[in-house]
């Protein structure tokens, strides 16, 4: 591994967009995904070893199931994902939004709730196009894909809950929008309500990208084209910032044996001039404690 800053460098991994980095306790293991490289990366954290599965659509989300294997939620909808000993993962189609996506759109940021309930939203992949399509749709094998909970969205993104699962955040990082909101959150439905602004990033370095929450219920934010990550404690108040040695930081996660390392992934696409670590996955310790991330009960 390269080290600067204090950051490790995982091997020479160079994702055009890596996302959705979460760890797995049971392997003791770090996953990953690259968007437009139809990729999943695993890397095993005690012998360095990488693996990858290709998929026939892009995925963008990841969780992990119960049952074994993730749930992705990908360009067509939420499917189940199953990797073995070959180059691609074996696919399950599990359901859409009705209707389907339209032309354009694709599954987004997502994670579980700490009740195992699999989140996830959409996008129109064209950024440029300004088109408010988002939807942001929860998935349980009972009920399958909801209507849309929160609509209106730009690129949706920084899906996270709170330690209790009380409180959900959601951000939006398109450039016209870069906000942040946080909800009141009915752990027993699974709905979230009281939508009301927790951080304006136009304030702060970077476009709110991927997120994660620490055991203290403070939410940290990538800080997409600020080569940072900020933690806000949980009423809005930025009490830290990380920076790291790539631009566009896009989604971290806690994880190792003690949940006390984070794993960050980041963009090379459209990689600026000086940008040697763009698209880089990393390792840091930031002095604080994770919280497990909820398996899919499905």
């Amino acid at each position: 591994m390269t080290n600067t800053r204090g950051v490790d460098m995982v091997a020479d991994v160079r994702c055009s967009v890596g996302e959705s980095p979460l760890w797995c306790t049971e392997q003791a293991a770090w996953y990953w995904v690259d968007i437009p490289a139809r990729t999943i990366w695993r890397l095993d954290a005690a012998s360095g070893r990488l693996d990858t599965w290709q998929t026939t659509e892009m995925v963008a989300s990841i969780a992990l199931k119960q049952s074994g294997g993730l749930i992705a939620g990908m360009e067509s909808g939420i499917f189940s994902l199953e990797l073995g000993i070959g180059p691609m993962a074996a696919q399950r189609k599990l359901a859409a939004p009705a209707g389907g996506l339209g032309p354009g759109m694709r599954f987004n940021d997502g994670r579980c709730d700490r009740q195992g309930r699999f989140w996830s939203g959409t996008m129109c992949a064209d950024i440029a196009a300004n088109r408010p399509l988002g939807n942001l749709h929860r998935y349980t094998a009972q009920d399958g894909v909801s209507a849309p909970v929160v609509s209106g969205l730009l690129v949706q993104n920084g899906l996270a809950w709170s330690p209790d699962g009380r409180t959900m955040y959601l951000s939006d990082s398109h450039p016209q929008r870069q906000l942040v909101w946080a909800f009141d959150y009915d752990v027993d439905e699974g709905m979230p309500s009281r939508q009301r602004l927790f951080v304006d990033m136009n304030s702060f370095a970077g476009r709110p990208d991927g997120a994660a929450v620490d055991s203290d219920g403070c939410y940290w934010i990538c800080g997409n084209d600020g080569g940072c990550i900020l933690r806000f404690t949980p009423d809005g108040r930025l009490d830290r910032r990380i920076d790291v040695p790539m631009l566009k930081p896009s989604m971290c996660s806690f994880g190792g044996a003690g949940l006390d390392t984070l794993l960050v992934t980041s963009i090379s696409a459209g990689k600026a001039e000086g940008d040697d670590w763009a698209g880089a996955v990393v390792l840091l310790r930031p002095g604080v404690t994770g919280v497990a991330e909820t398996l899919f009960h499905g």
